[in-house]
């Protein structure tokens, strides 16, 4: 684990994609988790690095997922605990 968490909540698989897209890019983060709700309409990404690399991601990622579409959550969680990341890990893999 890294020493920090972003989650970004968005309305659609196309917001999703579009804001993940945007995080990647712009911040050296990786990717550890995607929640799929209500058949893709509500969407949750979670990338992982250093609390400036995921605070700069999650900004690039919110801006981007506006462009487009509805943005419900977004959040930095620095050092979060290992029961978080147990939970946010989970064995479907990404």
């Amino acid at each position: 684990m890294e020493n920090a968490i972003a989650l970004l909540e968005v309305q659609a698989m196309v917001t999703a994609i579009v804001g993940l897209d945007a995080m990647v890019k712009a911040a050296n983060v990786k990717l550890i988790h995607v929640e799929k709700r209500l058949g893709g309409r509500l969407v949750t990404v979670v990338v992982e690095g250093n609390v400036s690399a995921v605070t700069a991601a999650l900004e690039a990622g919110v801006e981007a997922a506006k462009a487009v579409g509805n943005v419900a959550c977004a959040e930095v969680i620095a050092r979060p605990h290992a029961d978080i990341v147990r939970f946010i890990k989970t064995d479907k893999g990404v």
